[in-house]
């Protein structure tokens, strides 16, 4: 078990993209870190690595498999042997692809609700044990939680239920526990689809893309705003008005 007074922070999916600059800004926040993932294991040593040598026994690295409720159980256990309790949890990692009526298939339905909606529930409940008074949880959430991508059925569906589960939890926990969720925008383009980017920053009223600096910067200010639990901030350059 790591022996140390810095704050304790598991993030899901935290080896690429989001995550990882979320894992990045936490540590160097002076947080001590657990980072899963599930097959990024090169980018995942990679970071981890990185993270040590800088701070020594700062950073430890969770495998699961986030479809399997046994596996989030042993992610949650581990959890427990490497730290004496969870401080910040960031429930970040996201299946995301279309779905098109008439193709959809029982396989598409459980992977994306899995990732989005059933993994954040139940290691919101496996992790409860372990959370330290005051704790915060942060769900990543979407702005098309609300405002439908098309055909993006499931995925939308998954990412709607993250919300009310954010909202839900908001309300079961308080006051030790404080929930909330972040809905980004256009952040990072998928890294399996392409996309048109000129035609998403028209719909932007601030005329750019977004930064994964934005997703961090309100990471912080949630973590830090003791009296906000139950909110769901869209960082989307104002998008979500257009819509």
């Amino acid at each position: 078990m790591i022996n140390n007074s810095a704050p304790v922070a598991l993030v899901t999916g935290g080896a690429r993209r989001i995550g990882r600059a979320i894992v990045q800004q936490l540590h160097n926040d002076g947080y001590q870190v657990a980072i899963h993932y599930r097959d990024s294991a090169n980018d995942a040593k990679a970071l981890v690595n990185q993270l040590n040598r800088q701070r020594s026994d700062s950073a430890v690295l969770l495998q699961a498999d986030l479809c399997s409720l046994s596996s989030i159980e042993r992610m949650c256990s581990a959890f427990q042997e490497h730290f004496r309790g969870c401080d910040l949890l960031v429930n970040n990692a996201s299946s995301f692809y279309p779905t098109l009526l008439g193709e959809i298939t029982e396989q598409h339905w459980n992977d994306l609700f899995a990732s989005n909606a059933k993994a954040p529930l139940f290691i919101c409940q496996n992790m409860l044990p372990h959370f330290n008074d005051c704790a915060s949880i942060i769900n990543i959430a979407d702005i098309h939680a609300t405002r439908p991508l098309k055909n993006h059925t499931i995925y939308c569906m998954a990412k709607a239920a993250n919300v009310m589960l954010t909202q839900s939890l908001a309300l079961e926990l308080a006051p030790k526990i404080r929930v909330n969720g972040i809905a980004p925008g256009a952040i990072l383009a998928p890294a399996v689809q392409r996309i048109d980017e000129e035609k998403i920053v028209s719909e932007i009223p601030l005329r750019k893309m977004g930064t994964v600096s934005a997703i961090t910067d309100a990471v912080k200010y949630l973590m830090n705003a003791k009296y906000v639990t139950g909110q769901i901030i869209n960082i989307d350059g104002g998008r979500t008005l257009r819509q």
